[in-house]
């Protein structure tokens, strides 16, 4: 896990301690950035291209730096700025010293319009240090009082270690029962105390104490938007995202015979997406062994010239000439598929291909969800947060140790395409009644294949519209106020019926999530008290689809990063361009519309990728039939229904209060069965049950104050507060 940390002191009080004490304090295995009273440090495995820092002091040219290197000696006066990017930013030297002379003004958002995905740090004087998030919520950053002021770090675990807070059992009930809705979450973290900066927005420490505010708003609904320029800028920022991060790709093989660059090759329409826009770009060149060098080795044993540098006697001094070398073919890229699929399938997807090396591999056992449970539950991972992608860390580590050094992926697409079903209230706010016509009648064509005539043509056009109606009416308070009674009352929506019945639950300000049923009494309370404090707050100015589909891409973006933690290759990168700012940015000019018709996402990658020069698709690429994802999870539960009873013969899920034993132990049984139907909610609630199980087993089991040095040994705290 890599993640950078420091803190702002403020003006010293009674009771805070020295300078010359918190000096005693750091991370371990840390590279200092900056030092003095405010420092900032960068930990784990950055490569040295991922950390680039400017410093601009009065009268002089801004310095810039690549990697690590000694921290700036000089003093720091009230005029001096610096600035820190660390990540994968595709900005150039100039640029950076550009934005940092742009940002003493006081703007931040240029900071955040280069490609790629990275944090920006930026102190301004010796009092103000400037955080920013990505406005995916891929990169996060997070807070909490520490010595007289702030201490901020990417990662909310250092944070609890080194102020010692204990779990917050209220926010992991949140998570749990509504794990999209902001009304519930807040900015809170399952550390009490640790708060989180939503994404989007600025953390401003001046003095030692925080700020937050954003620094980049949605465009309106009510500004036009035209879906030719949107596809247009959405292919430009696809393709720069893309073209970054081949252009800076390792520039030499993993050890391990791993290839520099890795793209998913799923049935999945954005991973295709990647791929193909991957496979145009010309890797790096490997830099050659220098014949200069090779020349100058020699001379430093006297002797050993004309033994080691033979010449060929035909011109004076051709020894030093280096063999013309016939061009290589472009190098291959490794492209990796989880053979679920038929290899035709996914090879239709990206058709006549030559620098994509196909490799299917085997589902075996051990790829299998839940594989890790068969052995030591505590032997994995210890991520920053809990999630369900902990289940799935084994197929994923499997898919990416085949994959590259650099390996992009199509994570996020398909939200920050998406076509939400709570849009359908936000064509009706807006006057545009007629446009739910397509949608709608793609579900009613769905459900009449699936349950009936009946259903198709009469239910479910009447179920979705008058949901649709009824978001657009409500208001904000009521509808939180009706939410918090339904958890109260266990009236849990089961994820089961037709594609137009999920629709209709989907359409709603704040919605349960799969594993609220399996929640204890207490937990949904606690939750539901929560949803009633928020009705009593202002109202989002949003609309309630556009609210919804931008905190659906934020529960995306953090179970990308928990995956990241889990799965990740030691030096390996996973890159998931969509989630990059000017994507998402892009992204957000698409019509409403647009969005919502059907097969909107495939049509779209399929214009992105006739904008970028691949005309040879045909019209259908990307709808093809997809494959069952449920098989997998069942077969891996039965496979590890023993692991599970263990697992939750004594759970501290329990202990803390946060389920309703009996009933998870029942949905574990009725998992194991093969002649038992369950919905993919409820196999997504399992999930999150058994992922927040593991991961409070591993965060018990890991020793306190594992991240820092200088701390002084306190008292272990409890599970609960």
């Amino acid at each position: 896990m890599r993640w950078l940390t420091g803190w702002s002191t403020g003006a010293p009080g009674a009771g805070a301690p020295a300078y010359e004490a918190l000096a005693t304090v750091a991370p371990i295995a840390a590279r200092p950035l900056w030092t003095g009273p405010n420092p900032l440090w960068a930990v784990g495995d950055w490569r040295p291209e991922e950390i680039r820092l400017v410093t601009l002091r009065p009268g002089a040219p801004a310095v810039v730096s690549t990697g690590p290197t000694a921290p700036d000696p000089g003093e720091d006066t009230p005029a001096t700025s610096r600035l820190a990017v660390l990540g994968h930013c595709g900005a150039t030297d100039a640029e950076l010293a550009a934005g940092l002379a742009a940002a003493r003004g006081g703007a931040v958002r240029h900071l955040t319009g280069w490609p790629g995905s990275y944090t920006v740090v930026l102190r301004a004087g010796t009092r103000s240090t400037l955080l920013l998030t990505d406005l995916a919520g891929a990169q996060p950053v997070f807070h909490t009082p520490w010595a007289g002021g702030t201490a901020y770090a990417t990662a909310a675990l250092p944070l609890a270690d080194l102020v010692g807070a204990p779990l917050d059992t209220g926010h992991l009930a949140a998570r749990l029962a509504c794990p999209e809705s902001p009304e519930a979450l807040g900015t809170g973290t399952p550390y009490l105390g640790v708060q989180r900066v939503p994404p989007g927005h600025v953390l401003a420490i001046r003095g030692g104490r925080p700020y937050a505010d954003a620094y980049d708003e949605p465009p309106g609904a009510e500004q036009p938007r035209d879906e030719a320029p949107a596809i247009r800028e959405l292919t430009r920022a696809l393709l720069e995202s893309v073209r970054s991060r081949v252009r800076t790709t390792a520039p030499a093989a993993d050890p391990a015979g791993r290839a520099r660059l890795g793209v998913d090759l799923s049935y999945g329409t954005a991973s295709a997406t990647v791929a193909l826009l991957a496979a145009a770009v010309p890797l790096p060149p490997v830099p050659p062994v220098s014949s200069a060098a090779a020349v100058r080795a020699p001379a430093a044993g006297a002797g050993n010239t004309a033994a080691s540098a033979a010449r060929n006697g035909a011109v004076k001094g051709s020894w030093v000439r280096v063999a013309a070398q016939e061009p290589s073919a472009p190098e291959q890229l490794a492209a990796v598929t989880l053979g679920e699929t038929d290899p035709p399938t996914t090879l239709a997807l990206a058709p006549d291909t030559p620098r994509l090396r196909h490799t299917v591999l085997d589902p075996g056992p051990d790829t299998l969800p839940y594989a890790g449970l068969r052995a030591d539950p505590q032997s994995g991972r210890l991520t920053d947060e809990p999630g369900p992608e902990l289940v799935t860390a084994a197929r994923a580590e499997a898919r990416f140790e085949a994959g590259g050094t650099d390996h992009l992926t199509g994570y996020g697409a398909r939200q920050v395409l998406d076509g939400h079903p709570a849009r359908l209230a936000d064509l009706i706010r807006a006057g545009r009644p007629r446009e739910l016509l397509p949608p709608v009648a793609a579900l009613a064509g769905a459900d009449r294949a699936a349950a009936g005539v009946l259903a198709g043509a009469l239910r479910t056009p009447l179920t979705v519209v008058r949901a649709a109606h009824r978001l657009s009416r409500i208001r904000y308070a009521e509808a939180l106020d009706e939410a918090a009674a339904k958890l109260t009352a266990r009236h849990v929506p089961d994820g089961g019926g037709t594609a137009g019945d999920r629709s209709a639950v989907d359409l709603a300000w704040c919605v349960p999530g799969p594993a609220a049923r399996w929640l204890s009494d207490e937990a949904l309370s606690a939750v539901a008290m929560r949803l009633r404090l928020a009705a009593r707050k202002p109202a989002p100015a949003e609309h309630p689809g556009a609210h919804r589909a931008r905190h659906a891409l934020y529960r995306q973006a953090r179970s990308y990063r928990t995956l990241v933690h889990a799965a990740e290759r030691p030096g390996q990168r996973l890159h998931a361009p969509f989630l990059d700012n000017q994507v998402v940015r892009a992204a957000r000019l698409l019509p409403d519309d647009v969005r919502l018709q059907p097969g909107a996402r495939h049509a779209l990658l399929h214009a992105v990728l006739t904008g970028a020069g691949r005309t040879d698709l045909p019209p259908d690429w990307g709808r093809g039939p997809r494959p069952d994802r449920t098989a997998p999870t069942r077969a891996g539960l039965r496979l590890a229904a023993d692991g599970l009873a263990e697992l939750f013969d004594a759970p501290l899920l329990a202990e803390a209060g946060l389920i309703d034993l009996p009933a998870v132990r029942a949905g574990l049984a009725r998992s194991a069965d093969p002649a038992t139907r369950l919905s993919p909610a409820a196999l997504a609630g399992l999930a999150d049950l058994v992922s927040t199980e593991l991961w409070l087993r591993r965060l018990r089991a890991r020793r306190h104050g594992a991240c820092w040095t200088g701390l002084p040994h306190p008292r272990r705290p409890a599970l609960t507060s």
